[in-house]
């Protein structure tokens, strides 16, 4: 196996893990650590790893260079507490995000290859953990199985030698606005090729080792961030995008009984920026998608604990407050896109919806839109990268095809006969069109930002929040939403707050944890630069509204029973009842930089608008000053959206596409 990290990093990691580890139980040695992280990082394409490698050797300096490695773990220990624990600064305040690489590199520990090679995983065992494939499930509950016959298959997928030289249209991007665009185009009876830049990973080849599927279906394997490192930003890279990694969830922009009466109105919004849609219109695209991929809510067995958790004690909260909008605020189940029911394909809740379902169990766009297009003639290429749009040399408004890099390096040209769509991704699609030479791209991106609220439930009878659907129920608090959330061993450890042996004994509770998190817009604070996502949080409005958020979600884990509240802060505090929550947040939150914040729901970057020097699509799609090429991803959304992005999406490219954007020069 490839070490991405060379002998004196690999002394740094065991140091870090040694002083991080310091007065806890390690049941695997730390260097069993170190060698966890090397394969973890091994199986990560890109730049990352070698980021990861310079970002030790900073931290090591500051950490005491030589002296770090030589004394022992409690001197490592009071330094790490020193230094980065404690910290301030900014810039050590970024290095201080290491420590959630070590803890992966614990806490995702996996030995062999199956989930029986790891019935007797010590770490698993230490908190308390089963595997799904070793669970009991009783009678009346669902089996955790595989639901075949809805997965693309291997000869689905073109082999290097089959790459076409010419196609009708060119979809670039296989997730959400990619594949409803594709089927839909290819249901017009047009010539579809789709070009994925990530890998083709079917159901029976998604496992739950959690960091191998991280490396591998994740943009940078799961550690993406924004340029100043404050915000994680998590995106799929593989056949079917992020509806792979996604917890399936289908909300509305706006909806009767599941949208706060006061929330923004999404619509009305776009409207006042010049980029109305015809809603009536948008609403049928928004049914249509519903009714292919089953839509439904999650059913309660499927978030027993975890999803009833956070409405009892919204329900509590709400109640006394007195506040209008929090009585009037929806709390209920998700509608999503697993199953449907009906036919027998329930979601099993084995809690890995963020890594992959392995059970074919969830619609997402391989299991469905994919399907539709490969049944109209539709072909898919993977792990082949679109680079640029090229234009023809005697009508520049025209595009002539792409340039693709395919996995080995090479690079082929494929023309388009009828135009190009555009929809890899607020973010891909903003470079890709950039280097096409399409102006202002990268602008106005929106991000719905997340923040976990992780609660010590009493002792008792176990809440194994981990044997369920990651994600069931939310609150729509119209400025804010609050969405339970649990997750697997590796990726709960890296968001678990706390440091030495507080987090060892937060996760060491992990049966009797409950937890959530915020959802708060950000509304077109960023922009790409040099390719790279900067963006900065207002201190008169995205950060007083984090602060109230989390205070909110706080006061209803203790509305629900909880011992502690552990919020996500930079150093690893702990609420208890009777607190000042109000000021502690106040005081604890100054930046960005002193809180987890991630975002799975990056928006705009290319935004609608009638006029071509506000927008980089027209009303239509259409790139403005183009005849053939449109973009049909969330980077056309003119503004936040506030809620999950997956559903609007998918209606926002089925809504660019059913009138066949193509007819006239077809």
């Amino acid at each position: 196996m490839r070490k991405p990290f060379n002998p004196l990093q690999g002394a740094i990691l065991k140091a870090l893990t040694e002083g991080l580890f310091h007065g806890a139980d390690m049941v695997i040695s730390s260097d069993q650590v170190v060698a966890n992280v090397q394969r973890q990082f091994a199986m990560i394409e890109g730049k990352k790893p070698g980021e990861i490698g310079l970002i030790l050797y900073v931290l090591w300096l500051l950490l005491g260079g030589p002296l770090f490695l030589l004394l022992g773990p409690e001197w490592r220990a009071r330094r790490i507490e020193k230094r980065l624990q404690r910290t301030q600064n900014d810039m050590m305040q970024d290095l201080a995000r290491i420590r959630s690489i070590i803890y992966a590199g614990y806490y995702g520990h996996w030995e062999g290859v199956s989930e029986d090679d790891n019935r007797a995983n010590p770490v698993l065992a230490q908190i308390g953990y089963t595997l799904p494939a070793h669970r009991e499930r009783g009678s009346g509950e669902v089996p955790v199985t595989a639901f075949p016959g809805r997965d693309l298959t291997y000869s689905d997928i073109l082999e290097p030698d089959q790459i076409p030289q010419s196609a009708g249209v060119i979809v670039i991007g296989s997730g959400a606005g990619g594949a409803v665009a594709a089927a839909t185009l290819a249901g017009h009876g047009h010539d579809v090729l789709i070009i994925e830049a990530g890998p083709h990973y079917p159901s029976s080849r998604i496992t739950h080792e959690e960091r191998r599927m991280t490396a591998h279906l994740f943009v940078d394997g799961g550690i993406q961030t924004s340029r100043d490192h404050d915000i994680v930003v998590f995106q799929g890279r593989c056949i079917g995008g992020s509806t792979v990694i996604n917890n399936g969830i289908c909300l509305r922009v706006k909806q009767n009984g599941l949208t706060h009466p006061h929330a923004d109105d999404v619509f009305a919004d776009w409207a006042a920026l010049g980029a109305p849609v015809d809603e009536a219109r948008f609403v049928r695209s928004y049914e249509a998608v519903e009714a292919r991929l089953g839509v439904e809510p999650a059913h309660p067995q499927s978030g027993r604990h975890n999803g009833p958790h956070l409405l009892r004690g919204w329900a509590d909260h709400a109640a006394g407050t007195g506040d209008e909008k929090d009585a009037q605020s929806p709390a209920t189940w998700f509608n999503k896109n697993y199953g449907p029911r009906s036919i027998g394909a329930d979601c099993a809740y084995c809690g890995y919806c963020n890594t992959g379902c392995p059970y074919g169990r969830k619609q997402g766009m391989a299991q469905s839109y994919l399907l539709d297009a490969r049944k109209n003639g539709a072909i898919i290429m993977a792990d082949a990268e679109v680079r640029q749009i090229i234009w023809k040399h005697d009508d520049p408004q025209t595009a002539k095809g792409v340039e693709v890099r395919l996995r080995d390096g090479t690079r082929r040209f494929i023309e388009a006969g009828k135009g190009v769509v555009v929809a890899a991704g607020a973010l891909a699609s903003s470079r890709i069109l950039e280097r096409s030479g399409v102006a202002n791209t990268g602008t106005e991106i929106s991000l719905n930002i997340a923040c976990p609220v992780v609660a010590l439930m009493p002792e008792g009878a176990p809440l194994r929040a981990w044997d369920e659907d990651q994600m069931t129920t939310y609150v729509d608090r119209g400025d804010f939403l609050l969405e339970s959330h649990f997750q697997p061993p590796m990726s709960m450890s890296t968001l678990m707050p706390g440091w030495f042996g507080d987090h060892a004994r937060r996760m060491s509770n992990y049966n009797r944890l409950a937890s959530a998190g915020v959802l708060v817009p950000a509304d077109r604070r960023g922009r790409l630069k040099k390719g790279s996502l900067s963006f900065k949080l207002r201190d008169d409005v995205e950060l007083p509204l984090l602060r109230r958020a989390l205070s909110a979600l706080s006061k209803v884990h203790f509305a629900a029973g909880a011992e502690e509240v552990y919020p996500a802060v930079a150093r690893g505090l702990a609420l208890k009842p009777g607190d000042d929550i109000d000021a502690f947040f106040n005081r604890v939150i100054r930046e960005a930089d002193d809180v987890t914040l991630s975002s799975s729901h990056p928006h705009g970057g290319n935004g609608r608008n009638a006029d071509p020097e506000k927008g980089v699509v027209d009303l239509d799609c259409r790139v403005h000053g183009t005849r053939n090429v449109l973009v049909t991803d969330a980077s056309v959304f003119s503004s936040c959206i506030r809620v999950n992005a997956q559903l609007t999406t998918m209606a926002m490219a089925h809504y660019a596409t059913a009138r066949d954007p193509f007819a006239v020069s077809a």
